[in-house]
């Protein structure tokens, strides 16, 4: 047993500093970047994700933020021929997801092969950490030579150093910090997620690779934060669920309208899809009611906003410029509670159509 004293952050522990700016307006911002992976290929867009859940990650979701180029990281439910419905632009914006097993292997070869315009794979687990998981980075690298591979989850540097080195081009980073993930509370194991985004940016990038910051993120400055602190990519789960593109149940209670999230460990998607949680393990996920919030278009466009705006307080021009020009200092108790990173924002909207 060993303990480490040093602090490590969450999103709710800080605030960045405005520092001097040319820029006139947020309009002037680019969010697009360039990323060069290290299989060789290159990629063009806004570098935030739809996470690959059942109430997020949808067909209905990618189309509307391909039109915005952001990705989509699809539910690895979808079938192959279901992949057959999209077109290529939307293709384009999207990652086929996949667990470990090898009917996994066998769906993803399925999908990719008929899925011939995306070129991102999201390989997906709660625990990045096992040798099991190393093995499949690889296994999936060498079938796949020519694919974007995003990777994880883990929240430590030599972790995303090894899978990199096994193949992944983009890992993801995030255990816990999810609105819907008990991982914490279940099991005890975790890491704040902006140090996690911290430490896991700078291992990446010595060797070439790159991280997604997955989870915590519950308005747009923490998605400014996680831009901030280093990394590439940001994947949002509960701020893009109780759309009209979002799956999950519709539910009506005392004439307000709300529609199911759930985490993809919880017992809700375990019984979805396996019948029932299986004896050895147990739900380290929840399920909530999340009050509807119409098209999903306008809280695309909220939090597009957002990002424009906090480079404008600190200079920025260009997103890639943000977290050089980022400064964190750290807030007291009592503001920190006003600034809860694991709550799902709650901006229900006037009733419409849902059926």
């Amino acid at each position: 047993m060993r303990i480490e004293t040093e602090v490590k952050l969450d999103f709710k522990d800080v605030l960045i500093r405005p520092k001097r700016s040319t820029l006139k307006s947020r309009s002037e911002v680019v969010l697009e970047r360039t990323y060069k992976f290290k299989n060789g290929n290159s990629w063009t867009g806004v570098p935030i994700i739809s996470a690959n859940m059942d109430t997020t990650g949808t067909f209905e979701t990618a189309d509307v933020l391909s039109q915005h180029e952001m990705l989509t990281a699809a539910s690895k439910h979808y079938t192959a021929s279901d992949w057959k419905t999209l077109s290529p632009e939307v293709q384009n914006y999207m990652a086929i997801s996949s667990g470990t097993s090898d009917d996994d292997f066998e769906r993803l070869r399925e999908c990719v092969q008929t899925a011939s315009f995306c070129s991102f794979i999201c390989l997906d687990v709660a625990n990045g950490y096992s040798e099991h998981f190393v093995e499949y980075v690889r296994r999936v690298r060498k079938e796949f030579p020519n694919h974007n591979i995003i990777a994880g989850n883990v929240v430590t540097g030599e972790m995303v150093e090894e899978l990199i080195l096994s193949g992944a081009d983009i890992v993801k980073v995030g255990i816990g910090p999810g609105s819907v993930c008990t991982t914490r509370r279940q099991t005890g194991v975790g890491y704040p997620q902006l140090s996690a985004v911290i430490e896991c940016a700078d291992s990446a990038h010595g060797l070439g690779g790159h991280i997604v910051s997955d989870g915590g993120c519950s308005v747009p400055g923490d998605i400014a934060k996680a831009f901030g602190a280093g990394a590439d990519f940001v994947m949002l789960g509960g701020m893009l669920a109780g759309h009209d593109e979002s799956g999950g149940e519709v539910i009506e209670e005392n004439g307000r309208i709300y529609k199911l999230f759930y985490g993809m460990s919880s017992e809700t998607a375990m019984v979805k899809h396996s019948g029932q949680v299986a004896e050895y393990r147990s739900s380290e996920g929840k399920t909530v009611k999340v009050p509807y919030r119409g098209p999903i278009k306008a809280t695309v466009l909220d939090l597009l906003g957002g990002l424009r705006s906090a480079c404008t307080y600190v200079g920025a021009s260009q997103l890639k410029e943000l977290s050089k020009r980022t400064t964190f200092i750290r807030v007291s108790q009592q503001l920190n509670s006003v600034f809860s990173s694991n709550e799902i924002p709650s901006a229900p909207r006037p009733t419409a159509n849902v059926s």
